[in-house]
């Protein structure tokens, strides 16, 4: 995959976006506007207000959980997808979107069934899955679908 230097990254609180060298990515980024990190080590709960930020603004691929605190299976995969963002970062971002808090999003997206990963790269949705998902299996079906 080639990427622009500097990158264009989101800011997981406050959603700016930061421009970061490539070369820079992987040294635990700051937000120049709020301080946070940019890679938090752990997925980021994402709602309508930054979602195009992240999903389109970016440049860095973004894997989308669609969940909802109700759902026994989102309960179950999420310590796994939690674990994922450790073994997936910094090459990609991982978000949360709770479908039942952010309805506009899960029909904005045809959501049909929870929890449903997707995967985007500048606005562009790169692949979709369904059902629960073990921490091996989110990796390596997200690592087959990002672009080389």
């Amino acid at each position: 995959m080639t990427t622009p230097d500097p990158l264009q990254l989101a800011c997981p609180q406050c959603n700016t976006i930061n421009r970061v060298p490539a070369a820079k990515v992987g040294d635990d980024p700051v937000c120049g506007r709020c301080r946070s990190r940019l890679f938090p080590g752990a997925p980021f709960v994402l709602g309508a207000a930054g979602f195009d930020a992240h999903a389109q603004r970016s440049d860095l691929p973004l894997l989308v959980d669609f969940w909802a605190p109700w759902c026994g299976p989102c309960r179950t995969m999420a310590p796994a997808y939690a674990q994922a963002a450790a073994l997936l970062e910094p090459r990609l971002r991982l978000a949360k979107v709770d479908t039942e808090a952010e309805p506009a999003l899960g029909a904005r997206f045809a959501i049909r069934s929870i929890p449903t990963l997707a995967l985007f790269l500048r606005g562009r949705e790169l692949a979709r899955q369904a059902g629960a998902l073990p921490l091996q299996a989110i990796v390596q079906w997200t690592r087959q679908h990002l672009p080389s």
